[in-house]
């Protein structure tokens, strides 16, 4: 190819006005989309350029290949639809879902743009980029740790890959805007799901948009002493809360209005679990500096925090885990590491990944999670989670201690309705966190993110208990960075709610899981889609999975290796309660307790306040009881200290080589492994399936009567792994030879994440305390 040096192409400002080209929409043009390999725009989606004869680079065990299609960008995504098998019939879709999931980024997705030409050094392009050069290949560096790699055809075709290059970029400058505006621009109109399996529709997932969905969770957690309270509905108490709450039955909504007042944002605390034992799980943010509360609101405060038992606990939740600032720097680390072009030195990687501290993050969330799972198992009493905003660490606090708790949070249903109800409506900022449309970067911090890595370690370690795979959390994981979806492209229910409350009432769009709205009285239809769309948008919610992903595919979520109703497992070493000295501690009736930094101290207030004012002093603490990190005594000595423990209950380890790295997720991108979300070919998956089938029998046999999975901790203390140990990268001459090397279940390349290595070759290195 010519390397067109003498040529200089602007890459021009962003400015209002018409696209590089007319319009291909799929209302003006749908004919034409149809016709193109397959490809189909969603409404309010034009094409602005694309590119015949791209190859997409794929890399698989047997070295580099490449994929014929053609590469599209859109005024929402860049997409890529492969060239038709032998034997296709022409113009076929490739998949029955309207958005392709392996090769398509949205823009805002997009991390970085390079160009690369064979006579020029690599160009990352930006807005204001003067490329000097025609790109022979142009690589996509996204947000969710995918590198994308398109290679141009050299046959006269140049032209087409600058103006595709070309277009990306200003695609994706105008990407950055407002929620509104891709509420707007990428709305999924009157979708109806044909595809939908009733297995799908038999589990919904409740989005708690209406008070029938937390009346159903309520009955299901058997709180008797507990009410839905519409005193938020119209969000006139706090814009940030769900429309609906869990309060105490004795209390009347008029008494409740009192107590918005003396909390930080006006999040007063409410329930967010009951335990079948008795306890419930509260959250609230911290008390109002500037309250004065008069001896009614104190009553009506005192009443929500103690719930009607005689002990309360409350959590101080950032005290133990990082700050959101903190988060986020380590997330930048971690992915500056991750990536395939990482200027650390191969020998230095280890060092530079304990730098990043993201594991001593996740093994801080998980100590704390397990601990306060083990307060609610031991006796009846309030648990009351605190944060100053209650926003963001005890979003991810209250799910996990839930996951740990509660096996129906370990269910594909009941860990969606779980985020809809812990972090959707409870109104975690997911458009700030995340910065999904870049407008802020200064409150980005992936919280969310450092929650699902946290139940990917749950996974590893109680891979029998979960419903769903390692695939299911990664395809979770890349959906956070998707605008198509209303899930993650606001703060709050209240922002939520303004840009849903125009929608006509013949907008039958129905999530595919969750409440749904009545039907309009008929559904004029061709071809499966809607014929007419009248009135405003909606966006659907990512739990839409058959939107973005097929029926084989999403089989891959559901783990075959699940035991339904499995008992109580303790993986762990360390004593999250226990000890006869703390038990006293805790006996005594009335008794407040704060609990932070391992350890119990007693409270001789429940409240900041003293005489109806706050406390210059603040919080009075005693003399801590006991130290959670000094009792060498856990619920696996003493199991009759907790005698309200359901079936159910995990208590996962959390020392240094047992949380691991998550190599699916985040070392896909390097050339060595890079591989699909899914298997590729229906003799890979085959494979797959075989090699399963054989370990599992194997690992049966080897190991006793029982499968691998359902194998229990010694007595003594010493953990049999739940997940084999893997070869150490330091015998490895690069990280990517040790990726490679690994097992292939970790590889992103398809395999089942339950597949488990052969044992059979003996103890081999763990990687020292990273995890690795």
């Amino acid at each position: 190819m010519l390397s067109g040096s003498k040529n200089s192409f602007k890459i021009p400002q962003h400015a209002q006005g018409p696209a590089l080209r007319g319009p291909k929409s799929s209302d003006m043009n749908g004919k034409r989309n149809r016709s193109c390999q397959g490809f189909l725009c969603i409404p309010g989606e034009h094409v602005l350029e694309e590119a015949a004869r791209v190859r997409k680079v794929v890399r698989s065990r047997d070295g580099e290949g490449s994929i014929l299609g053609t590469l599209y960008c859109t005024n929402l995504r860049v997409a890529f639809v492969p060239e038709p098998a032998p034997g296709d019939t022409a113009g076929a879709p490739r998949c029955s879902t309207c958005l392709h999931c392996e090769h398509d980024v949205a823009l805002p997705c997009i991390g970085r743009l390079v160009a690369v030409n064979s006579f020029a050094k690599a160009k990352v392009l930006t807005a204001s980029s003067t490329l000097k050069f025609i790109p022979e290949e142009l690589v996509l560096y996204c947000r969710d740790f995918r590198v994308l790699r398109f290679r141009f055809h050299d046959s006269g075709l140049e032209p087409q890959a600058s103006q595709v290059t070309l277009a990306i970029v200003q695609a994706q400058e105008r990407s950055s805007g407002s929620a509104g505006t891709w509420y707007d621009r990428a709305a999924i109109r009157n979708l109806e799901n044909a595809w939908l399996s009733a297995e799908e529709s038999s589990a919904p997932t409740l989005l708690f948009e209406s008070p029938c969905d937390w009346e159903k969770e309520l009955r299901r957690l058997g709180a008797a002493g507990w009410r839905v309270s519409p005193v938020n509905e119209r969000f006139d108490m706090a814009t940030s809360l769900p429309k609906y709450l869990w309060v105490p039955s004795r209390l009347l909504d008029n008494e409740l209005k009192r107590a918005f007042g003396h909390f930080n944002a006006r999040r007063i605390p409410r329930l967010c679990w009951h335990h079948p034992g008795g306890s419930d799980l509260l959250r609230t943010a911290g008390f109002h500096a500037d309250s004065d509360p008069e001896k009614e609101d104190v009553r009506s405060v005192e009443v929500l925090m103690l719930a009607g038992h005689t002990q309360c606990v409350i959590v101080e939740t950032a005290t133990d885990l990082p700050s959101p600032a903190e988060i986020q720097l380590s997330y930048l680390k971690l992915r500056t590491l991750c990536l395939p072009d990482s200027s650390v030195a191969d020998e230095k990687w280890l060092s530079a990944l304990e730098g990043t501290h993201w594991l001593d993050h996740v093994r801080a969330c998980v100590r704390k999670a397990s601990e306060v799972a083990a307060l609610l198992a031991e006796r009846s009493r309030s648990v009351i989670l605190q944060e100053s905003d209650d926003r963001d660490l005890n979003c991810l606090l209250a799910s996990l201690v839930q996951t740990l708790s509660d096996p129906h949070a370990r269910t594909q249903a009941g860990f969606q309705s779980l985020l809809q109800k812990e972090w959707v409506v409870a109104g975690h900022p997911f458009l700030q966190r995340l910065n999904l449309l870049r407008d802020n970067d200064r409150e980005e911090s992936p919280v969310f993110l450092l929650f699902l890595d946290c139940v990917w370690q749950l996974l590893q370690q109680f891979p029998a208990s979960f419903e769903f795979t390692e695939t299911y959390l990664v395809a979770l994981h890349d959906s956070s960075y998707i605008p198509f979806f209303s899930t993650f492209l606001f703060n709050c229910q209240w922002e939520r709610d303004r840009r849903n409350q125009h929608r006509a009432s013949n907008q039958i769009y129905a999530p595919v899981n969750g409440w749904r709205e009545p039907p309009p009285l008929e559904i004029l239809q061709k071809g499966g889609c809607l014929a007419k769309e009248r009135g405003g948008p909606y966006l659907p919610t990512i739990w839409d999975w058959a939107l973005r992903y097929t029926t084989q595919q999403r089989a891959q979520f559901r783990n075959p290796a699940y035991t339904r109703g499995s008992g109580s497992v303790l993986n762990g070493s360390s004593a999250p309660v226990g000890g006869d000295k703390l038990e006293a501690a805790l006996s005594g009736n009335g008794a407040v307790y704060l609990f932070a930094k391992g350890a119990l101290s007693p409270q001789t207030h429940l409240f900041p306040w003293k005489n109806g004012s706050l406390s210059k002093k603040g919080w009075r603490r005693a003399q801590s009881s006991e130290s959670l990190s000094e009792q060498d005594r856990s619920l696996r000595s003493k199991p009759s200290g907790c005698p309200l423990q359901p079936d159910g209950l995990l208590l996962p380890a959390s020392a240094g080589p047992l949380i691991r790295l998550w190599r699916r997720c985040y070392l896909r991108g390097s050339q060595e492994v890079q591989r699909g979300l899914f298997a590729s070919t229906l003799a890979e998956l085959t494979e797959e399936l075989d090699l399963l089938q054989g370990r599992l029998t194997g690992e049966g046999t080897r190991l006793g009567d029982s499968p691998w999975w359902q194998q229990r901790a010694p007595a003594g203390g010493a953990r049999q792994h739940a997940e084999p140990p893997l070869a150490s990268p330091l015998k490895a001459k690069r990280p990517g030879d040790w990726m490679a090397a690994r097992p292939r279940c970790h590889a992103g390349d398809g395999r089942a994440p339950w597949a488990e290595p052969d044992l059979s070759a003996g103890p081999v290195d763990e990687g020292g305390d990273l995890g690795l």
